[in-house]
């Protein structure tokens, strides 16, 4: 029986990669649902300057996570199996 290695950082690098992977598939949701508002014009423009600001913070956040846990952005693009790649 082969024992398993268990490496503390590399076990909290997959539970960030796994965390953030999901964060950032529902920020694209988010981003894809705010630009449908802005096409059909149910924002106001300060609405929109305001949903601009907090999509861009989520992402320079997003960024942040990735490089303090050692991750790139690709990396958050999980292979499903037989479903293939997250997005």
């Amino acid at each position: 029986m082969k024992r398993l290695a268990l490496e503390p950082e590399k076990v909290e690098q997959g539970l960030a990669r796994l965390v953030l992977a999901l964060i950032d598939l529902i920020r694209q949701l988010m981003e894809k649902q705010a630009l449908r508002r802005v096409e059909a014009g149910s924002l106001t423009p300060p609405e929109e300057e305001q949903l601009g600001l907090t999509l861009l913070r989520l992402t320079e956040k997003m960024d942040e996570l990735c490089e303090l846990f050692g991750l790139a952005r690709e990396d958050l693009n999980l292979d499903l199996g037989p479903i293939g790649k997250l997005y």
